[in-house]
């Protein structure tokens, strides 16, 4: 049993804001001292007057265990003989104008289930994981030049037991990793998992960052479930909040009865938008707070990346008319960044961020923000937007769907449609489609089509795969008897095999993140508003041909320039009729026709179907191409 009580050296570095693993000594540890064993409480509370423990185990009465002030700086620490796990309690604050405030550590580990608000005295340790054979795959593929699908869940209300309640971290493993291994999915991405008093913020408004939410379990049981996912060679992203934190009386905001997490100044501290308050990212111990906690995730729970929230509220000051850089938030995400990174070489960094902030995802060393990984918003509004014109009048936003790949290269990007895009009334996905419900469909499908076959890796939050019709209702399981209507049927198995070509196709992925990747065949067909282009592989003459149609006309005999003389083979139809279209495929090899067409060499003539997505791959000649790799330029400078 190891003794945690805190050094000097250890207090030094919370206040240097350098102690990344400060969940070591803060918090409550169960240790021995002198041949006693108990549990050692440390916290931190500058402003205080005094603190106390109490709980259950002296009748939440502070007077019995008043904690000693350890510094000017406001460490507090004291060791309770023969106090065990399993106890519940909070810190007694008493401020400097003697008024007293109740408030859970901030440093739990274990909390109770709401609505009840303490915390919980908890081993962290004892699990033991299973998931080498993940870790040695991480360290020898990176995911630049893999495919990355990304199945974004809400636990409380992805699937109920048949009694209404929620599943436990067991029951999720046993139900959640065979159905995302069956749609193809590579990772797992959780809302926010961290305790929350109220169900409806979604986890985006915590009051326990080191406590995983005691909804469906222990921690152990949610190592359990992360584990159990490794070992099916799925990944875990937990999204995560680093920019803000809810106002509850139990947590952190004017934890001691001042500013002590949040910022001093009113303007820079309340975020109006959420009714929470912003975390001051220029405190040295709040850095220390923040940086610990990711790294715990990963020490403890072996999670393989996070999803930084609205990382655009933080790099701005908040509630200012026009964008103000914030360059104690900049420094911090950098801060944050080149220690994560640190800790885990292999590990993804996603940043949710809608600005136009340059090098997200360059490493700090290149002058960078340090990310991995950056949602591009700006694709996800400007397809959505197109696809919710009716297309008699999409000829108007062709730059809608042309745009992104300007920019496409610029960083490394991963495509959302996540929970924020089904929501307060914006409607599902295939509910935002015009038209009739078979137009509805057939566009969705186009548009995972096109998803699919655009640069960057993927993302969908759940239902999405079956077409949920309704948006989102946080509060009810998924329209799982949707499955027994066709439509949606066969719309869960076009995703199924769009997945599976996904992950086969190395043009697809391989060159994601680079110019050489992609190729425009025909971009300028405003009237048909019918996009070709050509996604390409590593090797020479690997490719793909891609036709997205995104009006309701079916064309036969239509010309597509292609670069090489080979036949092309249809390997993907949205219009198929096995996933509710009309059947307009292309059943035999296309053969490419000398003549220049598109200012290539040759051309197909072929049908194109009505809303549909087409993907041809280009066969290869026997004895073609078995040497070598093409060399790319990168843009984006990459790790590893």
């Amino acid at each position: 049993m190891t003794l945690v009580c805190p050094t000097d050296y250890d207090i030094h570095l919370f206040h240097e804001g350098q102690s990344f693993e400060s969940y070591g000594f803060l918090g409550a540890h169960v240790q021995e001292q002198d041949g006693v064993v108990g549990t050692n409480f440390c916290v931190w509370a500058p402003h205080a007057k005094k603190v106390n423990v109490v709980g259950d185990f002296n009748e939440w009465n502070g007077l019995h265990h008043q904690m000693e002030r350890l510094n000017d700086e406001g460490i507090w620490n004291l060791f309770i003989p023969q106090l065990a796990a399993g106890e519940v309690y909070k810190y007694e604050i008493i401020k400097q104008d003697g008024h007293t405030l109740l408030k859970a550590d901030p440093y739990a580990f274990f909390s109770e289930v709401r609505p009840n608000t303490a915390s919980i005295i908890h081993d962290i340790s004892g699990y033991k994981w299973n998931d080498q054979k993940w870790k040695r795959k991480k360290r020898l593929k990176q995911p630049y030049d893999r495919p990355m699908s990304i199945y974004e869940v809400h636990l409380v209300s992805w699937k109920l037991n048949e009694d209404g309640e929620l599943f436990s971290y067991k029951e999720l493993a046993e139900q959640l990793i065979p159905y995302v291994i069956e749609h193809g999915f590579t990772h797992i991405e959780l809302l926010p998992i961290i305790e929350h008093p109220y169900d409806r913020s979604w986890g985006y408004q915590g009051t326990g960052y080191f406590s995983a939410t005691s909804r469906f379990g222990t921690p152990q049981e949610l190592m359990g479930f992360i584990d159990a996912c490794h070992q099916e060679n799925i990944g875990v992203i937990l999204d995560w909040v680093p920019g803000h934190f809810c106002k509850d009386a139990h947590g952190l905001y004017m934890f001691d009865g001042e500013p002590t997490y949040e910022y001093n100044n009113y303007k820079d501290r309340e975020n109006l938008e959420w009714g929470t308050a912003n975390f001051d990212l220029g405190k040295p111990e709040v850095q220390s707070f923040l940086i610990s906690n990711a790294i715990f995730w990963i020490e403890h729970f072996h999670v393989d990346g996070f999803r930084v929230d609205a990382v655009a509220n933080m790099i701005y000051w908040p509630n200012s008319d026009e964008l103000v850089e914030n360059p104690y938030a900049v420094s911090f995400l950098k801060k944050l960044n080149e220690a994560v990174f640190a800790k885990d070489p292999d590990i993804l960094m996603i940043a949710e961020d809608s600005t136009d902030w340059p090098m997200v995802t360059a490493p700090t060393s290149s002058g960078g923000l340090g990310f991995n990984y950056k949602w591009n918003m700006g694709w996800m509004n400007d397809i959505l937007t197109y696809m919710e014109t009716p297309p008699e009048h999409r000829n108007a936003l062709h730059h809608k769907v042309t745009f992104s790949l300007i920019y496409a290269f610029s960083e490394n990007f991963i495509l959302p449609f996540s929970h924020d895009e089904v929501v307060h009334g914006k409607k599902s996905l295939v509910n935002k489609m015009p038209g009739d419900y078979w137009q509805k469909f057939a566009q969705l499908r186009l548009l995972y089509g096109y998803m699919i076959a655009h640069p960057g890796k993927k993302l969908l939050f759940m239902g999405g795969e079956f077409g949920q019709f309704d948006e989102w209702k946080d509060l009810e399981q998924l329209d799982w008897m949707l499955e027994d209507y066709e439509m949606h049927n066969k719309m869960r198995h076009y995703f199924k095999a769009l997945m599976e070509v996904y992950q086969k196709q190395k043009p697809l992925y391989e060159l994601d993140h680079v110019e050489e990747g992609f190729e425009w065949i025909d971009v300028n067909n405003t009237d048909q508003s019918i996009f070709s282009f050509i996604r390409k592989g590593s090797k020479e003459n690997e490719l793909l041909v891609i036709i997205c149609n995104f009006k309701p006309v079916v064309y036969h005999d239509y010309k597509v320039g292609v670069p090489i003389d080979t036949e092309y083979v249809e390997i993907l139809n949205s219009d198929a009729t096995e996933f509710g279209g009309s059947n307009q495929i292309n059943k035999k090899n296309l053969k490419a026709i000398e003549g220049e067409y598109h200012s290539r060499p040759y051309h197909l003539s072929m049908t194109i179907p009505p809303y549909g997505t087409v993907m041809l791959r280009a066969v290869k000649k026997r004895g073609e191409n078995k040497n070598g790799k093409k060399k790319v330029r990168r843009n984006v400078i990459s790790r590893g």
